[in-house]
């Protein structure tokens, strides 16, 4: 299995970030599906202040570029893109790929 970390920042502003998190406890029921449907098999996002961190696990052959392109095109999912983007710390436009920065990993326990 695959392990990706990602990041992202919110916008310093705490009824947004309330608004975001209620979201993501009540998310449109399309998002997970296209999420599951492009072989993502668990999503998780944590949140310390307006840091967000995800963590996407996948099956081994997964790749990314082709499984996020994929995922853009699904049912509602730009709609999505666009209303979580007005709680994100990022450019209008910009795609889920430039909101949310792969993570170096510089630690495994030995």
């Amino acid at each position: 299995m695959k392990r990706f970390c990602q990041t992202l920042d919110l916008k310093d502003d705490p009824e947004l970030i309330e608004q975001y998190c209620y979201w993501h406890r009540h998310i449109w029921k399309e998002i997970p599906l296209g999420i599951r449907a492009v072989g993502i098999l668990d999503m998780e996002i944590y949140r310390l202040g307006t840091r967000l961190f995800m963590i996407v696990e996948t099956p081994d052959d997964f790749n990314w570029d082709e499984a996020f392109a994929r995922l853009a095109t699904m049912d509602r999912q730009a709609e999505w893109e666009e209303f979580v983007g007005r709680f994100q710390r990022c450019a209008p436009d910009a795609s889920s790929a430039d909101k949310w920065q792969l993570m170096e990993q510089v630690f495994k326990l030995p």
